[in-house]
């Protein structure tokens, strides 16, 4: 690469390779009702987040594309061929304080039967996209702190233990529709995709 190759690159993010990369389809399905969004939810048998509600991924493998590893997970879970998914496209991608970081996209399904895989999912169904768009998330905000090994370095900072270290807080969303609650990274995830689905006409197709 050259000097003005720079100019036009694509930046990368300070730190993720310290992050662990997942990838999910945020998948639409036509139903009677309408278009809607498709969830699953996860065996009580899994070592993690075992019964949560979840949109169909999982961690990118080495030497995947976070589309594919997105396509691969929802093929496994939903027992579908590549033929029956299209991709309308990229989400917006969520970090995690918990270093993780996800990777959505919006998809169609097509000719679905409601098939999954027991391993690793309990159950499927569909919320109207109308819901989402009529009912805002219920936020409620952790507050994060910071933790310090006992090794620190406090000599080499101003203040030293008594540094003013900056606070934050990580916003946790809630949707409740009939019985099932979504909440957590996938609603945030939810309501993202909410947004794009209207910015961007993307039900004309569906």
């Amino acid at each position: 690469m050259e000097r003005e190759d720079f100019y036009n690159r694509r930046p990368g993010m300070i730190g993720e390779r310290n992050f662990s990369q997942y990838a999910v389809l945020a998948i639409l399905v036509d139903t009677a009702t309408g278009p809607a969004l498709l969830f699953e939810k996860r065996s009580a048998t899994l070592n993690r987040q075992p019964g949560e509600i979840c949109f169909p991924g999982g961690r990118l493998e080495e030497g995947e594309t976070p589309q594919e590893a997105a396509i691969r997970e929802t093929m496994e879970e939903l027992l579908v061929d590549r033929g029956q998914i299209e991709i309308l496209g990229p989400g917006d991608v969520f970090i995690s304080p918990f270093n993780m970081m996800i990777h959505p996209f919006i998809a169609i399904l097509r000719d679905y039967n409601y098939g999954f895989s027991h391993e690793e999912v309990a159950d499927v169904f569909t919320v109207p996209v109308r819901y989402f768009q009529e009912h805002a998330p219920k936020k409620y905000f952790n507050h994060l702190s910071h933790e310090q090994p006992k090794d620190f370095p406090y000599e080499c900072i101003p203040g030293g233990k008594n540094y003013p270290w900056v606070k934050g807080s990580y916003e946790i969303n809630f949707y409740s529709y009939k019985e099932d609650v979504i909440w957590g990274m996938t609603a945030t995830i939810v309501e993202s995709t909410v947004e794009l689905i209207g910015k961007y006409h993307l039900l004309t197709n569906v």
